[in-house]
């Protein structure tokens, strides 16, 4: 079997495989590149060493057996049988399910979660969104201080049980999406740096020192990088990636590395035969980020929208603490702002940032599914001090309002595992550091962050105790019984409503009307002949709709239709769904 390494810097470089080492060759084709054979078969473990250093696990290692820091295991994909005849399935028209294979099941393990995908299915979720899977010291945690970004964690079940994972979502028509990290690695477990130029000093992250997209020895760099997430699409039979804070993939190189990676996926989704998708989380509401490469933009081809979220919390929570002090001043005018242009911030003063921020969204070149919209989140409801969800904030009728915005707005609607049944669990922020110091300098980070805020140290989780990810597990029990079980049926005739009236994934986002009313806490949008009218409000608001005749498609409460007067009468805490005749 051929093995080979980029070590630019080494004089000197060795495989050992399965305890016998072999001294390998440099590539006289490929500057850096170090190769040579062993005899090897599917589990094989090994490792490189560089010039008589420790021998360390392979940068492209497909499988970790022993996490980070053991020595890396050949993968046969061709081993695998697959099942499922998938032709893919398209990010328009979707409905996206964020779910952390840790949690999702109190088992934590991939096969555990698979046995769940027939519930999702029913729900009428299209896409299941798994966040990062790569390995991480230590056995649960979110997955965002991974390594190895071509394997998969082990005590999820390894590569293997991904691919089952993939093929039983497959078998019940549903896409996958995975949650690939690309901006930092580690830091625990991260031994790239040994092998050559992965970072660079001349930028920084809130992580530390920046993945090297522009620096010498960056084109590697970028195609380890590229070649990773391609792996996941190709081998695993993945969908699409979300890429995690793009934000912080600094490149000043003439070619962004966006466009680089949305340019490879667009050739395998040619060559393949199938849609594949990326979608980024930014913090910088820049279109050209997802506007087509062909209209001058980088070609990812959709965003997570914050702006939209964060309109829709402080109106539901009246929350304004943060980067909610913008969107507190008038909730329900940032979110109609939203609902019509995208972005909030679109070159406006952000007082939170100090400085104006984004600039505007052209809606005749970006289609509304390229915003992605959710009113819950891992990070909005994890990086919250005790993970506090939605429903726990406010009434279960304003919990129904989330979700009928969230399920009828323009934007491709993403929902977070247990909000379709107003999960009575937290989902916090855990760890599992096996490194004492870094241990105790997250725990006391978080509670310092905290205690800036307000909360006393005693009431923020500690990350490292098993308890905290303990209480972050779905209660599976809970959807069989009250309240859980009426907002469940909310969620699923929602989705449903999405999947059957074409308007609701219009993806003309300028066709999108909106009126309300501040004070009397009342906001009703056209989409097409749908009418869509939501009352946060404790009291019954009239709702002017016009004069044309409409029929109740869904409500929370009863509601009766419009009379000749156009006007249709809320009750206090609810929504209701229309279709004009």
């Amino acid at each position: 079997m051929q093995f080979e390494v980029w070590a630019p810097q080494a004089g000197r470089a060795t495989l050992t495989c399965d305890g016998v080492t072999h001294a390998l060759e440099r590539d006289p084709e490929r500057p850096g590149w170090w190769r040579g054979e062993a005899a090897a078969r599917d589990g094989s473990r090994y490792g490189f060493a560089l010039d008589d250093g420790p021998v360390r696990p392979d940068p492209r290692s497909r499988r970790q057996p022993d996490g980070p820091d053991g020595l890396s295991a050949v993968v046969d994909h061709g081993r695998y049988a697959w099942r499922a005849q998938w032709p893919g399935r398209p990010l328009p028209g979707a409905v996206l399910y964020e779910l952390h294979v840790g949690t999702y099941t109190r088992e934590g393990t991939l096969d555990a979660a698979a046995d769940r995908l027939g519930h999702l299915a029913e729900l009428g979720i299209t896409h299941v969104e798994l966040m990062p899977v790569c390995p991480f010291p230590g056995r649960h945690g979110w997955g965002y201080e991974g390594v190895s970004l071509w394997a998969v964690h082990e005590p999820y079940g390894g590569p293997e049980a991904l691919k089952r994972f993939v093929d039983r979502a497959h078998e019940l028509g549903l896409g996958v999406v995975l949650d690939v990290v690309h901006n930092h690695l580690g830091p625990s477990g991260n031994h790239l740096p040994a092998f050559g130029p992965y970072f660079t000093d001349a930028h920084h992250t809130p992580w530390g020192a920046a993945v090297n997209l522009d620096a010498p020895g960056s084109d590697e760099v970028r195609a380890y990088l590229v070649e990773s997430a391609l792996a996941w699409l190709r081998d695993y039979r993945i969908d699409g990636l979300r890429l995690d804070a793009v934000h912080a993939l600094v490149d000043t190189r003439a070619c962004h590395y966006l466009e680089e990676l949305s340019t490879a996926v667009d050739a395998l989704a040619a060559d393949l035969g199938r849609p594949l998708f990326l979608i980024a989380e930014s913090d910088l509401n820049d279109p050209r980020i997802i506007t087509p490469r062909t209209q001058g933009g980088l070609g990812v081809h959709a965003q997570w929208n914050d702006d939209f979220h964060h309109a829709l919390h402080t109106a539901l929570t009246g929350e304004s603490q943060g980067y909610y002090a913008d969107f507190a001043r008038a909730p329900l005018a940032a979110l109609a702002k939203t609902l019509t242009r995208g972005y909030f911030h679109d070159g406006t003063y952000s007082t939170f940032r100090g400085r104006s921020h984004g600039r505007p969204l052209d809606r005749s070149r970006v289609a509304a599914h390229r915003l992605t919209g959710y009113g819950q989140t891992h990070d909005q409801v994890g990086n919250r001090a005790q993970g506090d969800r939605l429903s726990s904030l406010v009434s279960p009728g304003l919990a129904a309002c989330a979700a009928t915005l969230t399920l009828t707005a323009p934007f491709t609607p993403m929902l977070f595992m247990g909000e379709e049944w107003a999960a009575g669990t937290p989902w916090q922020f855990f760890t599992d550091h096996t490194d004492p110091e870094l241990a105790e300098a997250v725990r006391r980070g978080r509670r310092r962050e905290f205690a800036a805020h307000g909360w006393k140290e005693e009431e923020v989780p500690d990350p490292q105790d098993p308890a905290t990810r303990d209480r972050s597990c779905l209660d599976w029990s809970e959807p069989e019984r009250e309240p859980h079980a009426r907002v469940l049926a909310w969620y699923r005739r929602l989705i449903a409503l999405r999947h059957e009236q074409p308007d609701l994934t219009d993806p003309d986002l300028a066709d999108t009307k909106v009126a309300y009313d501040e004070e009397g806490r009342w906001l009703a949008f056209r989409r097409g002949d749908i009418r869509v009218a939501v009352n946060l409000g404790g009291d019954p608001a009239a709702i002017p709709l016009g004069n044309r005749p409409a029929r109740v498609l869904v409500a929370w409460e009863p509601v009766e239709a419009p009379g000749e007067d156009g006007v249709l009468r809320v009750p206090g805490e609810s929504s209701v769904v229309l279709l004009q005749e």
